[in-house]
């Protein structure tokens, strides 16, 4: 201690927790329920690597470890350590010779070097993690960054789109706009490429609504990844719960990430689009055992961690990470909800994506409750109930697929959406049932729990697998570029391409491949609840098979904005089905189908048909090989009370869908069901022309393709 400056400290507060610069001083505040003692290490900002002082936090409330330090300012770079017993049997990991991030750092600057003795046990020994490691791991360690708080918002205003009028999109700050022809070279893939005028306009013409952004806390690079000279491209290795990405900020780390995060959320929220954020609270970045020690291990393993009851020296691991945070103590519970607030509050942020949430949810022994603390937290608390809550409803551990089970103010990723889709354009037997009630938004999953279509989100792709194009063009993942003997990713195709697998030049192929983007895009623009793309799948973006590129953050995963003309057609496709779902109510619906008349008209609000025009029966949906079939959702069914209170009546659509691969004819509805309809949508064209077709007329729907037709609303509808 002699070689550093002793500074004053005061006893401080014990919240808010982290550091809170005043104007006179700052005040540090970490929870530690069994540590002996803390101390705040401080280091030279123009050398980040000279320690420069210490100060040991003497006061003790409720386990929070705090103290004020006079004359501090914002821009002060600082680390933690704390001291206590390095017993691994007992599941304790204190080790003070490892500098430690502060959990509620709001800037971090540097960065993690695995190759550094960030290791809180001597690795390569025959004990493995049993003995403390002495080094020193500061000089491999990055710094938190003492912020003070405030930024101009102006006139910034959420948008608030209701949940039946939402178009997510998912995409990778970086990934997005580095190859971005318009947004400047300095710029690219970063916070505020993403609020440029060309990105934001490309946004719009696709009728995005809200911006799903993978991971922007602060993360590390894995070890493994380092050593193949890969790095953890998608981020899901969190160092940081309050701390944006430094590496996507264009203009520094000692807080100019916090700026630039704020300045592309007013950007986009001036554009009319939200801004999710998928957080990731399930695991840390620190892995198993015998992974770096990097802040929970050693500032109370115990208490942050799920750990194995029998044998505390290991973690019980629900996410295949290696360990899993524990929500279940209350601390532990407190660092989510303020992370939580703090984005809403202070980044201006809409709504949360969490990954893997079943973990969330996790309770005594492990068993997943939709009742569990985390749960009823959010429920009541007052900042959170106004946001969009999203669930990756799954998780590895026992019982982890837990589609549906969510709480009511929940919407949830719907796996089983996606599998349909892709099964039944694959043209696989027995969907039909299974169809009906995806296209409907899932009610066999979400109506018994009082939740609504809008809390089912659809998609057919994500960031984890194929992308569009490489779902329909590969027949096995191509991974080799992970370094993992291409084991990694999950095995998944259509397996309709002729036995043709990749790239290739033959033009039967090739347009075989566009119609069936074309069919998915519209699948899920017609179906209710809410469509997620992914970044790029609207133009044919392509990781040449790869399925798990969360390692490559490179051309392989990045956005490429130069079309050919099968990117331009598909994403003028793709935002003419937005544009659809956009003009038509009924493609918006609050509640879910009823499939019998309402508000006294003639029309039913769903019906299904046979390609010979007659209803569908029970014993049709139980048929194997119903590959074709039709369904009408009735516009006039929909009317719903206007400004002035008058009834606003949407179109009816008929969508006729087949996956089978022969052309099939289609008889249209009777009379009664319309009289006259309107071709707005054939996916077996690139640009549809309007036709029209009577009630009771003959439509060819070519083979894997869809019609979607249209009955203009008139004034007769109004009941």
């Amino acid at each position: 201690m002699a070689k550093f400056a002793l500074w004053e400290v005061w006893p401080g507060r014990p919240y808010p927790l982290g550091a809170t610069e005043d104007g006179r001083g700052v005040n540090f505040a970490v929870f530690s329920e069994h540590a002996r003692a803390v101390e705040v290490c401080f280091f030279d900002a123009e050398d980040p690597r000279r320690e420069t002082g210490r100060v040991k936090l003497l006061e003790r409330t409720g386990h929070v470890w705090h103290g004020y330090v006079p004359g501090l300012t914002a821009g002060t770079l600082y680390g933690l350590r704390a001291h206590g017993p390095y017993e691994p049997a007992r599941g304790l990991r204190f080790n003070p010779a490892k500098l430690l991030m502060d959990p509620y750092a709001r800037a971090i600057t540097g960065k993690v070097d695995v190759h550094g003795p960030v290791f809180g046990y001597v690795r390569g020994g025959t004990e493995e993690d049993l003995t403390p490691d002495a080094q020193d791991s500061a000089p491999a360690m990055p710094r938190a960054v003492v912020l003070r708080e405030g930024f101009d918002w102006g006139e910034d205003r959420r948008p608030r789109t209701p949940w039946q009028q939402s178009v997510i999109y998912e995409l990778h700050v970086r990934g997005f706009t580095r190859k971005h022809p318009d947004v400047p070279p300095e710029l690219r893939g970063t916070y505020t490429a993403l609020g440029h005028p060309a990105v934001l306009a490309h946004l719009k013409r696709l009728g995005v609504t809200a911006v799903e952004l993978l991971p922007v806390h602060e993360h590390v690079d894995d070890t493994f990844l380092v050593e193949r000279g890969l790095t953890n491209y998608w981020g899901y290795s969190t160092l940081g719960y309050f701390a944006p990405e430094q590496r996507y900020a264009a203009g520094g780390s000692r807080g100019e990430q916090v700026v630039e995060f704020k300045q592309m959320v007013r950007a986009l929220h001036a554009a009319g689009i939200e801004v999710l954020l998928d957080v990731v609270f399930n695991h840390s970045c620190e892995g198993n055992h015998l992974g770096p020690t990097l802040f929970f291990k050693s500032l109370d393993n115990t208490a942050y961690y799920w750990l194995n009851p029998a044998e505390p020296r290991f973690f019980q691991d629900f996410t295949g990470t290696g360990s899993s945070l524990n929500l279940q103590h209350p601390h532990v519970l407190q660092l989510v909800m303020d992370s939580l607030r703090y984005w809403v509050q202070e980044m201006h942020v809409d709504g949360f994506r969490f990954d893997l949430a079943t973990t969330l949810g996790r309770t005594g022994e492990g068993t997943y409750d939709r009742n569990a603390p985390f749960f009823q937290a959010v429920h009541q608390d007052p900042v959170l109930k106004d946001v969009k809550l999203i669930a990756e409803p799954w998780d590895v551990g026992m019982g982890g697929y837990q589609v549906g089970n969510f709480p009511v103010d929940w919407a949830e990723w719907n796996g089983k959406y996606r599998d349909t889709m892709r099964k039944y354009w694959r043209g696989d037997d027995r969907q039909a049932a299974e169809l009906g009630y995806r296209l409907t938004g899932s009610s066999d999953l979400f109506l018994l729990g009082g939740r609504k279509p809008f809390h089912s989100v659809n998609f057919i792709t994500a960031h984890d697998g194929f992308t569009l194009h490489d779902l329909v063009t590969y027949t096995q993942k191509h991974n080799a570029a992970n370094q993992e003997g291409n084991r990694d990713g999950t095995d998944e195709n259509l397996s309709w391409n002729c036995g043709v697998e990749g790239e290739t030049d033959d033009v039967r192929v090739l347009t075989l491949r566009e119609q069936q983007k074309r069919n998915l895009v519209a699948t899920l623009f017609l179906s209710q609840g809410v469509p997620m793309l992914v970044a790029g799948d609207e133009m044919g973006r392509t990781q040449r098979g790869n399925n798990n590129a969360y390692c490559q953050d490179n051309d392989l995963s990045w956005v490429n904005w130069a079309l050919d003309e099968r990117g331009k057609a598909l994403l003028d496709f793709a935002a003419r089905m937005s544009g659809l779902r956009r003009e038509q109510p009924v493609l918006q619906r609050r509640r879910f189908f009823r499939g019998s008349q309402i508000w006294d008209s003639h029309l039913k609000d769903l019906a299904w048909f046979r390609p010979d025009g007659r209803e569908m029966t029970r014993e049709d949906w139980a048929k194997p090989y119903v590959r074709s079939l039709g369904f009408l959702l009735g516009g006039d069914a929909i009317a719903t009370p206007g400004e002035q209170g008058q009834r606003i009546v949407g179109d009816t659509l008929l969508a006729l869908l087949n996956a089978h691969h022969e052309p099939i004819l289609f008889h249209l509805p009777a009379i009664e069901w319309g009289a006259d309809w309107e071709v707005i949508v054939d996916t077996a064209a690139d640009h549809s022309t309007a036709r029209h077709t009577p009630a009771g007329g003959r439509v060819e729907v070519m083979g894997r393709s869809l019609i979607v037709l249209r009955r203009p609303a008139t004034e007769e509808d109004l009941p």
